[in-house]
């Protein structure tokens, strides 16, 4: 920055700092941080001109804006305030050098623009290459968590495993379904799987040639599918769309399925309760013991 205009600047501080402050408390409805408190609105506007002004009287002060930059990400602060705040400062900036002469020529209104830019543009670089790589490095973490979560295979008994769906499936995610299930039938060493889809919000023509492409790929390695969760409106979009399940057996429910799995693999459920007979001679041989 040119070192008159940089004098004026810092000279001026107290004066230029107000300015900013009044223009910055009247965007905090159009840059998204209306919920924000008062207090720490007025608080970090504060930090971040005081932020800005340390680049100016240390062009090596990059540090501090880093630091900034983290603080607003981890608070959960939009970008927008970022570039409205530096858009803001450049223009109060501006208008404050310009005032303090009386006449400027178009050669020094264009040196005060340049000189101006020249201190602004690097702040923003720094601050906005900071805050997309931060919100990138968070957005890829929860990416692969989701991917993690996104195809859980449960077995519940021996031969019986279970796979919840939640959400809606696209064709990279029934990728991974595909390789969760097939991975998991070998793993678990299942005779049947659930395949429920009480959390699926919409079974289209897509999702269902998904599912039935999983349950085939399962049947080829010699274990069955069951799909669960059909809900009142997916059977009528299947019907509606002309689906074929045939070979796909489905249930309402996921202990409708359960119990058909059971079957499938020669089990069934029995009530186990004694009787009162079997009660008084279990009580005698207990004594006995």
């Amino acid at each position: 920055m040119d070192s008159k205009f940089k004098g004026i600047v810092v000279e001026n501080s107290e004066t230029i700092v107000e300015m900013w402050l009044e223009e910055v408390a009247r965007l905090k409805e159009a840059n998204r941080t209306a919920t924000i408190s008062d207090d720490m609105y007025d608080n970090t506007n504060r930090e971040f001109v005081e932020v800005i002004f340390t680049s100016i009287k240390n062009q090596g002060a990059i540090k501090a804006v880093e630091t900034f930059s983290e603080k607003i990400i981890s608070l959960g602060w939009p970008l927008s305030y970022i570039t409205d705040g530096l858009q803001v400062f450049r223009r109060v900036t501006i208008n404050f050098i310009l005032s303090q002469s009386d006449s400027m020529d178009t050669d020094s209104i264009s040196n005060v623009l340049s000189s101006v830019d020249r201190w602004v543009e690097p702040i923003i670089r720094v601050l906005v290459n900071e805050y997309t790589g931060n919100w990138e490095n968070i957005v890829s973490l929860q990416r692969v968590a989701l991917q993690e979560l996104s195809a859980p295979l449960i077995p519940v008994i021996e031969g019986i495993t279970i796979m919840p769906l939640i959400g809606t499936i696209d064709t990279d995610r029934a990728k991974l379904i595909m390789e969760s299930l097939l991975q998991g039938v070998i793993t678990h060493n299942s005779e049947v799987v659930l395949i429920d889809i009480t959390g699926v919000p919409v079974v289209d023509t897509m999702v269902a040639h998904h599912l039935i492409q999983a349950a085939e790929a399962v049947r080829l390695i010699g274990a069955k599918c069951i799909l669960v969760g059909i809900r009142p409106e997916i059977a009528q979009t299947i019907v509606n769309l002309g689906i074929d399940l045939t070979n796909f057996p489905t249930k309402s429910s996921l202990k409708k399925g359960f119990m058909a799995a059971l079957e499938m693999t020669n089990r069934k459920v029995t009530d186990v309760t004694p009787c009162e007979d079997n009660i008084g001679d279990l009580i005698e041989s207990l004594k006995g013991e």
